[in-house]
């Protein structure tokens, strides 16, 4: 380990000489009591750090030590249900380690318990040749999710040695032959958290992430292993969208990572998340979740070091062959960080001070996300599929943060701060919004849904726009200059945001919709639109269409459980019953 000395200290960044033999991302332990910094640039022997923890008390001539090693996160049984900060020190054994409930500089903490005991079961025997991702055993870590233990990358031979039973993830759980010799293999694994686990090849996404939310499955849909954006202003409900996707989205592995988010919010995650039940397994949420909590009163160059924490374990699951969400709330948060250490290198300012290397960084994070066919013979598959929020400022979104990440997505959810006032939530505005992946997963839609899916979502993705347009003729000379064709169009364009879009996320059946719920409900509002039209074009009045005793029920939809889904089917039949009642007796009623 190469010794080096400290010269200049500017708030998280360090600079120190006599570092000519350390690398590029290289950790190192700063000062006396030794923090963790990462050397971000090199000139000659001089090495500048930001360092993860508060600087405050260091000055030059303090020691800086080299590790040697890139910033790396431990991979092992362990990691679900725990919650890091964002260079993964567990919070739950640094609060007893300080006896404090704020980070304590300079202490040293294991990611993973070195102490408990998990139990292994082999699947590979004695004589096996193994590859690099090939499964040598599995560990029940909670009741919900099963850990694969893989063959570590790099490491290819024969299985000399293999036992059931228990284990720490340090002790020795296999023995491997290599052209090299002997390899011992642990549970514990540790990777470069800026470095892409590798994968065999990338397949193109086309199953949908299915989320139970209606105007996201349904007009803007996200693909497994795809990445989306989640741009709003404060208050239009960014944290709320990802808290309901981490809870009915259909991936197997959330991780959750607060980055640079208020202390308030991440306690709300923490407090919330075990209490949540998840409603596949009916187990806790927490028992398929990694947090990691990164708030903004913690050293800000942590931040920008928890999103590729989030990714690498993300990778260590997708490996495995699971299905996993990442929500990072928020990247703007990152991107100050990132702004800050870079002011301080006294690098060249892009816009709006960022630096120059802002979008590249986004893509490094977001192309990360994927559908892969994974290391090993037996040709598993496995999803990232990556949801970012970004926190414009004043919500302006053509700002650097935003245009950088929607250059690279291919999903933006447009939070709008008016339907957030309205109280209309999911506040994702169908006008602004768009999904790249609409055509694709559409296809799969008709296929496996219903082969109307596409044509009604269409349909409804029209009308919407074409209410707009209406509305501006409505603000400038009153609604009167409609022909009842046109006030029909509005009235059904209501009918789709108010009794479609909209959602209760505290309402026990209206908080998720299956994939065929929503078809029916979308085909029973489009449905009222097709036979009122049959009405008009029988002489019969507007006024008296939408008097019709079934339009109430068709609003009310959204409560029907999914046990008695085909109850929609009977409010279709008595919707057409109303309409013919109305024709055949001249737009009368009974009372």
């Amino acid at each position: 380990m190469k010794t080096g000395r400290i010269i200049k200290v500017s708030g998280p960044l360090v600079v120190a000489e006599g570092m000519e033999e350390a690398n590029l991302y290289d950790v190192v332990k700063v000062g006396v009591k030794g923090l963790i910094g990462e050397i971000i640039e090199m000139r000659q022997d001089r090495a500048s750090i930001q360092v993860y923890e508060e600087t405050a008390g260091i000055g030059p001539g303090d020691p800086v030590i080299s590790t040697g090693e890139p910033l790396s996160v431990e991979l092992g049984p362990g990691l679900i249900e725990s919650m890091f900060d964002g260079i993964q020190r567990p919070l739950d054994a640094f609060m007893k380690a300080s006896n404090s409930a704020f980070l304590v500089k300079g202490l040293s903490i294991k990611a993973l318990n070195r102490e408990r005991i998990w139990s292994f079961k082999a699947v590979a025997k004695i004589g096996d040749r193994v590859l690099p991702g090939d499964i040598l055993g599995t560990v029940q870590e909670t009741s919900v999710i099963e850990q694969k233990i893989l063959v570590p990358y790099g490491v290819e031979g024969v299985i000399k040695d293999i036992n059931t039973g228990e284990f720490t993830v340090e002790e020795k759980i296999c023995v491997i032959e290599t052209n090299n010799g002997l390899k011992e293999i642990t549970m514990l694994q540790k990777w470069p958290v800026r470095k892409g686990r590798p994968y065999s090849r990338k397949l193109n996404p086309v199953e949908p992430m299915v989320t139970g939310q209606r105007v996201i499955d349904t007009f803007f849909p996200v693909a497994k292993g795809g990445a989306a954006a989640v741009p709003g202003p404060f208050g239009a409900g960014k944290t709320v969208v990802q808290h309901q996707i981490a809870k009915w989205g259909d991936a197997e592995i959330v991780v959750y990572v607060g980055c640079g988010e208020r202390g308030n919010e991440m306690t709300d995650v923490l407090n919330e998340f075990p209490e949540l039940k998840d409603p596949k397994t009916g187990e806790s949420l927490m028992k398929r979740t990694v947090l990691i909590a990164n708030t903004s009163n913690m050293p800000v160059a942590a931040r920008e070091a928890s999103i590729y924490t989030g990714i690498t374990i993300a990778e260590y699951f997708r490996d495995m062959g699971y299905s996993v969400s990442i929500m990072a709330d928020s990247t703007s948060r990152w991107a100050e960080a990132l702004r800050e250490m870079s002011g301080r290198l006294e690098e060249m300012p892009g816009d709006e001070g960022y630096p120059a290397y802002l979008g590249s960084r986004l893509a490094d994070y977001y192309e990360r996300a994927g559908k892969v066919v994974c290391l090993g013979s037996e040709k598993r598959q496995g999803s990232i599929t990556a949801i970012g929020a970004v926190s414009p400022p004043g919500g302006d979104i053509s700002e650097p943060v935003s245009q950088a990440t929607l250059r690279i997505v291919k999903v933006f959810w447009g939070l709008d701060a008016q339907l957030a006032y309205k109280r209309h939530f999911p506040a994702i505005n169908w006008l602004n919004s768009y999904s790249l992946y609409a055509d694709r997963v559409g296809q799969w839609m008709d296929k496996n849904i219903d082969e109307q899916w596409s044509a009604l979502r269409t349909e409804a993705m029209a009308l919407l726009q074409e209410e707009a347009n209406l509305q501006e003729i409505v603000r400038l000379v009153g609604i009167d200059a409609l022909s009842e064709a046109d006030r029909l169009k509005l009235e059904v364009a209501k009918s789709i945001r108010e009794d479609y879009l909209q959602q209760n996320a505290f309402h026990e059946e209206d908080a998720y919709t299956t994939l065929t719920k929503q078809y029916k409900m979308l085909k029973l509002v489009l449905s009222f639109k097709k036979e009122a039209e049959r009405a008009l074009a029988n002489g019969i009045y507007l006024e008296k269409i939408l008097s019709i005793p079934s339009r109430e029920r068709i609003s009310r939809s959204k409560y029907i459980s999914e046990n008695e889904i085909s109850k929609i089917d009977d409010i279709l039949e008595t919707l057409k019953v109303d309409i013919d009642k109305l024709i055949a007796e001249g737009g009368v009623l009974d009372a």
